[in-house]
């Protein structure tokens, strides 16, 4: 089940940015990515009543409210701005270092182990993404797009940690408390910083929310929240290493994003990576029952 949860994710969040790139075109970046999670909270709501799912309680609704902070208002925030000047296909592998974060945030945290499957795996993979990404920088950007992006993959990673902390809630109730905290934060964002609040016009816009929010928003993250169930925050962080693969190929064909021959000797080394860090299951060493790890 988390295995098919895993790769479904990869693939439908694969379109997730290129969807960003559209909307960022009409509307300011810290309202439109706060428009597109109230939508997706209110469609969670309605989720929720049809399901019959109670709301979180107590620490329950500290860790549902601390994840949408993170993952959502933190995360997004910094990735909406970056989106504005990065091509899809590059941002989405710089949020490819999500998995290296992760791991190196929970060992700190003392929640994961470093084993060295998973290091070698994200290397790898990163060693891959770098191949890809030589194909996709044909302009200048800022380094603060670059960081904002970099920023938004340690909101993620932490938010993954974090809400292991906190009892188990039904992915759709999490969700639906994450995405209404997140869409607050944001549109508080919007109002600081200015940004102009209107109903998109554009046919463009209205075709990339319809696919934001019950697919890559509603969809994508119950699906991420079902995988942390079975696995480890770091290993679940490889979906994030696999989704370049389709955001490349998406942008280059949706918005002229341009492409070599990264793509082809770039990604089987990203597939690589994600089959050693994340999918292959390491064999304890004898007497022990923990996987290898590094000192």
């Amino acid at each position: 089940m988390a295995l098919a949860a895993f790769i479904a994710m990869s693939v439908l969040a694969g379109g997730n940015a290129v969807a960003i790139r559209f909307s960022n075109r009409e509307l300011d970046p810290l309202w439109g990515a706060a428009l597109r999670f109230a939508l997706a909270a209110a469609l969670l709501v309605m989720l929720m009543a049809v399901l019959r799912v109670s709301p979180p309680r107590g620490r329950a609704l500290t860790g549902a409210l601390i994840y949408g902070a993170l993952a959502i208002g933190g995360a997004f925030a910094l990735a909406y701005y970056g989106f504005v000047e990065i091509h899809a296909g590059l941002g989405q592998t710089l949020l490819a270092t999500v998995p290296l974060a992760t791991l190196f945030l929970a060992v700190l945290q003392r929640q994961e182990r470093l084993r060295l499957d998973a290091l070698i795996g994200g290397v790898i993979a990163l060693a891959g993404i770098a191949v890809m990404s030589q194909a996709t920088v044909s302009a200048d950007v800022s380094v603060l797009s670059l960081l904002a992006v970099v920023g938004a993959a340690f909101c993620f990673a932490e938010a993954a940690i974090l809400v292991r902390h906190f009892p188990p809630v039904h992915p759709v109730a999490l969700n639906a408390v994450g995405m209404g905290t997140g869409a607050v934060l944001l549109l508080l964002g919007a109002l600081v910083a200015r940004d102009t609040i209107e109903v998109p016009r554009e046919t463009d816009t209205w075709l990339a929310l319809a696919y934001l929010v019950p697919i890559g928003s509603v969809v994508v993250f119950i699906l991420y929240i079902v995988v942390l169930r079975y696995w480890e925050a770091s290993r679940a962080a490889y979906e994030f290493v696999l989704i370049p693969v389709f955001t490349v190929v998406l942008s280059a064909w949706l918005d002229d994003e341009p492409l070599g021959v990264g793509l082809l000797l770039g990604g089987p080394l990203v597939l690589l990576g994600v089959y050693v860090g994340a999918l292959r299951r390491s064999r304890p060493s004898p007497g022990s029952s923990d996987v290898a790890e590094v000192a």
